[in-house]
C-alpha cells in the first residue's frame, strides 16, 4: 500500500460477487472528534449481499454517482487522530458505520470515523471476533429497547431466527429486561439456543406477549404475538402492519460507542457468544458473499484487508 492511497472494495454497478471492485482511493486524514483507523477484520453481513446485487439501490436507499461502499461493522487499530480526540493511536477499537448511501464501508484497509462511534476492544478479545460484534450487537441491544422491558402481566418472548447472527444476541440480552426467552430455530440449533439460557421450541405456536423476528418472518412472525402484544422486526424496508392492537416497530441499527463496549466486554468475559466462521484475505471477497449467499453457516465470514 501506498502511503497517500489505500485499497477498498466497492460496485459500481452491482450485480452481485462479482461486481464487486477492490480499488485504490486517496488516504484521508481525520477531522475535529475523528480518528483513522488500520483495520485489521470486516465481517461479511447479510446486507452486504444486498448491497451487492442492487437491492438497495433498486429501492432508491442508495444514490452514489461513481461508487458504493461495502461493509458495515470492522475492528482495526487507530493510526491517526483528529483534534479533540482522546484515543490514542495504537489503541485497538471496534466500531459501526450506518446507512446505505455512502462511497466508503468497512471492507477497506482505512477507515475515517467519528471516535465517539467507536468501542475499545478488552485485551483478550482478538480483533477479528471483535469485528464481529458491533452490526448484530447493536442491532440487538437497539431491537430491545424498542421492545422496552417485559410487562408485568406478561412476559414471553419468542426470538425467531434465535441462533443466527442478531436472533442470538436477543435471546442472551433479553433477560436483563426481565423477558422470559423461548428461541425458534431449527433442530441442530437447540444445544445453542439452550446454551444461551433460553428455552427452545422448533414449531411455535400463536399466542407469545411479543415476537423479536431476528428471522425476519414478518407476517407469519406478527401471526404468533397474541391480541396486544408487541412485535419488533429487523427489515427497516418492509415494516409489516399492525393488527389487533399489536404494537410494531422495526429496529435500525445505529452506532452507539457506550454500549458496544459493554458488549465487546461481554464478549470477552465469555457471556455473549462469539462466532467466526472463517477468516479470508479482502482479495477472496466475492468468494465469501457467495459462500454466504449459500447459507447454512452459523458464524461470520469475516474480512482481512
Amino acid at each position: 500500500m501506498g502511503s497517500s492511497t489505500f485499497r477498498t472494495a466497492v460496485v459500481r454497478v452491482p450485480g452481485g460477487p462479482d461486481s464487486i471492485e477492490i480499488i485504490d482511493v486517496p488516504l484521508v486524514e481525520p477531522g475535529p472528534g475523528e480518528v483513522r483507523v488500520q483495520i485489521a477484520a470486516a465481517p461479511v453481513n447479510p446486507v452486504d449481499l444486498g448491497v451487492a446485487r442492487g437491492l438497495f439501490h433498486t429501492m432508491g436507499l442508495i444514490d452514489q454517482p461513481e461508487r458504493t461502499g461495502l461493509g458495515w461493522d470492522f475492528a482495526g487499530t487507530v493510526v491517526a487522530t483528529g483534534p479533540g480526540v482522546d484515543l490514542a493511536a495504537g489503541t485497538r477499537v471496534a466500531g459501526l458505520v450506518s446507512g446505505f448511501d455512502r462511497d466508503f464501508g468497512t471492507y477497506a484497509e482505512q477507515l475515517v470515523a467519528s471516535a465517539a462511534d467507536l468501542a475499545v476492544v478488552p485485551d483478550g478479545l482478538d480483533l477479528v471476533t471483535a469485528s464481529t460484534v458491533p452490526l448484530n450487537g447493536l442491532a440487538a441491544v437497539q431491537l430491545l429497547d424498542l421492545l422496552g422491558d417485559a410487562p408485568a402481566d406478561g412476559n414471553r418472548l419468542l426470538v425467531t431466527g434465535a441462533a443466527g447472527a442478531v436472533g442470538g444476541y436477543v435471546a442472551a440480552l433479553a433477560p436483563d429486561r426481565g423477558w422470559q426467552v423461548t428461541g425458534l430455530a431449527r433442530a441442530e440449533d437447540e444445544q445453542f439456543v439452550r446454551g444461551l439460557g433460553a428455552e427452545f421450541t422448533t414449531d411455535a405456536e400463536p399466542g407469545w406477549d411479543a415476537v423479536a423476528d431476528g428471522a425476519a418472518l414478518q407476517e407469519r412472525g406478527l401471526a404468533l404475538v397474541r391480541d396486544g402484544g408487541a412485535f419488533v422486526g429487523v427489515q427497516p424496508s418492509a415494516k409489516p402492519a399492525s393488527e389487533r392492537g399489536i404494537t410494531v416497530a422495526v429496529v435500525v441499527a445505529h452506532p452507539d460507542g457506550p454500549r458496544l463496549g459493554g458488549l465487546l466486554a461481554r464478549t470477552a468475559s465469555g457471556e455473549l457468544p462469539a462466532r467466526v466462521h472463517a477468516s479470508m484475505p479482502l482479495d477472496d471477497v466475492a468468494h465469501a458473499h457467495r459462500a454466504m449467499a449459500k447459507g447454512g453457516v452459523r458464524g461470520r465470514y469475516v474480512l482481512k484487508p
